[in-house]
């Protein structure tokens, strides 16, 4: 196309920018009629003028035409004229090619900041009666609402198909012009983001893919998206998530956050209503793709650090694990990551044990089973020579994603006789103070091993008095933080729950261990997992799990006002 109007037969545009003035709002029947009469001529100037437009940036635009803002803004302004869907997609064209993706200058800065308000404007429904447009929107035989809606709907469909286009998606000649009108798109949609009619353009947007080697839409856009999927003001499809995360990693890391505060604050809930929420969140399906797998794992990893270890996040970190292994169970995608290749840090070996569900093995076996996880834990952070001290860290944070396994351990060494009991010690030692070194995890294991045979001992009383108990645990047991005290704080729970005089002094005894809000904690996490493994063959006792969800909600009523 030529540079120079006067080349172009039909580009007159003296003349639509005179009309566009006499027509004003078309707010009277002879000028209603006089829009009416040019508005095909009017559309094939429009096209005209977006062919000119998007072949070039906002300052050749302005100096080829310098009025074109002031063309753009009456014609969107006319009822009549934005009523056409033809003239009405033209014009959001041309005001996207107008819009600068990076604005350089004050001037291209002024002009972004009037399109937006324009928009707005636009597809803004004003009330019934409130003003003389919405008069005249009467008066073409439909109501504020569904006009405006129409708009809204014929914009999104637009750029929905020019998004669509092959031209769009395929690199060629013009491709960083394309990147440039897709960024554009990206910015006007921010204003619009939580309309229920956009829905189609934001996913279109996520899902868009290009070759350029920096992010095509703008990163207020991602933010904005991530912020109202957060605030529950959108709702997105699987694809259209996955496109936004892998797109911007704040979001990612945003959304990881928020979904951690939320099951932080959630104090009392149960596993099921905890799972349910972060099933909503949707991370755990997305963590199928390895890359955000990657980030929230490390999110995970600095939370624990950060915290010292807190129960809670334990907790978190073990739920999610679950709910992603299940997402990834469910996905049929072919020739999908296997599990093992999640988890890089440590030994395939180890990590498949891990994997393997209680549920699919014999009960009988999983004494031997835990032997072998311990054996391989070993191996991996015991080897003072070789191994690093991280080496220790990356074993435990991979043993907390399967904690399940360490409950069946504290359960098995209290209620199976087995040769492997120094096994159990050793794994139950490991994860609740994963860094000690040998010899303090010796001495911790034999303390442990002190209490688990005392408990023994007592163990098929039918009478038991508290004092008898704390005789058996020793003294200092009950309200610790140490990792040999959690330690004991497990045996005793178990205890509680399966030993036959157990019941009888449960609730008294899980009064004195709740003192504190972080062994509260410690002791609501380990009896809403144990209730959750008594689900498991080989394990399901119905009075057990009863008696488990009774002393949890104990614990919510003795510290509630902690």
């Amino acid at each position: 196309m030529a540079h120079d109007t006067k080349e172009t037969p039909g580009l007159n545009f003296d003349f639509w920018l005179t009309k566009a003035v006499e027509w004003g709002h078309a707010d009277s029947v002879e000028s209603q009629q006089d829009v009416c009469f040019h508005l095909p001529k009017l559309q094939e100037f429009l096209l005209q003028v977006h062919e000119a437009l998007k072949h070039t940036n906002f300052t050749a635009a302005v100096k080829r035409f310098p009025l074109i803002g002031q063309l753009l803004g009456r014609l969107c302004r006319n009822t009549v004229v934005f009523a056409s869907d033809e003239s009405q997609k033209s014009l959001i064209w041309c005001l996207c090619c107008l819009y600068s993706s990076e604005p350089q200058s004050p001037v291209e800065r002024k002009a972004n900041k009037w399109i937006k308000n324009l928009l707005c404007h636009l597809f803004s429904c004003p009330e019934a009666g409130s003003s003389e447009e919405s008069c005249l929107i009467q008066k073409l035989g439909c109501t504020p609402g569904y006009y405006f809606s129409e708009l809204l709907n014929n914009m999104v469909s637009s750029l929905v198909a020019e998004l669509g286009g092959n031209s769009l998606n395929r690199w060629n000649s013009q491709g960083r012009i394309i990147a440039d009108r897709v960024k554009s798109m990206s910015v006007l949609c921010e204003a619009l983001i939580t309309m229920t009619d956009v829905s189609p353009l934001l996913e279109v947007l996520l899902t868009y893919h290009d070759f350029e080697v920096e992010e095509t839409l703008s990163i207020h856009f991602l933010e904005a998206v991530n912020d109202a999927l957060l605030q529950k003001k959108i709702v997105l499809s699987e694809s259209a998530l996955l496109g936004l995360w892998l797109r911007h990693l704040p979001s990612l890391e945003k959304a990881t956050l928020h979904l951690i505060e939320r099951l932080l604050s959630k104090r009392g809930a149960s596993l099921d209503e905890m799972e349910h929420i972060l099933e909503d969140s949707w991370l755990p399906q997305a963590a199928c793709h390895p890359s955000i797998f990657g980030v929230v794992d490390e999110i995970f990893k600095n939370a624990l650090l950060e915290t010292d270890g807190s129960s809670n996040i334990l907790a978190i970190i073990r739920l999610f694990t679950r709910c992603f292994v299940q997402s990834h169970q469910n996905d049929k995608v072919k020739h999908k990551v296997q599990l093992k290749a999640f988890f890089r840090r440590s030994h395939s070996s180890l990590v498949v044990a891990l994997l393997q569900n209680p549920c699919d093995l014999p009960s009988a076996t999983w004494c031997q089973h835990l032997k072998c996880i311990s054996d391989m834990l070993k191996m991996e952070v015991e080897d003072t020579c070789t191994k690093s001290p991280t080496c220790a860290f990356d074993a435990w944070f991979l043993l907390v994603h399967f904690g399940h396994w360490v409950d069946i351990a504290a359960e098995r060494l209290l209620l199976s006789n087995t040769d492997t009991a120094n096994d159990l010690l050793w794994l139950l030692a490991f994860y609740y103070d994963p860094c000690s070194m040998c010899h303090k995890r010796n001495q911790t294991m034999m303390e442990a091993r002190t209490v688990a045979d005392r408990l023994l001992l007592i163990f098929g009383r039918i009478k038991l008095s508290l004092a008898e108990l704390y005789d058996a645990v020793g003294p200092n047991t009950t309200s610790g933080h140490s990792g040999r005290d959690q330690l004991i704080r497990h045996l005793v729970l178990i205890f509680l729950m399966f030993s036959s005089g157990g019941v009888a002094v449960a609730k008294e005894c899980i009064k004195q261990m709740t003192q504190t809000e972080a062994a509260a904690s410690d002791v609501s996490n380990i009896l809403a997992q144990t209730a959750r493994i008594l689900n498991i063959p080989g394990l399901k006792n119905e009075r057990t799990m009863e008696l488990a969800h009774e002393l949890l909600r104990e614990i919510q009523y003795v510290t509630k006002d902690v």
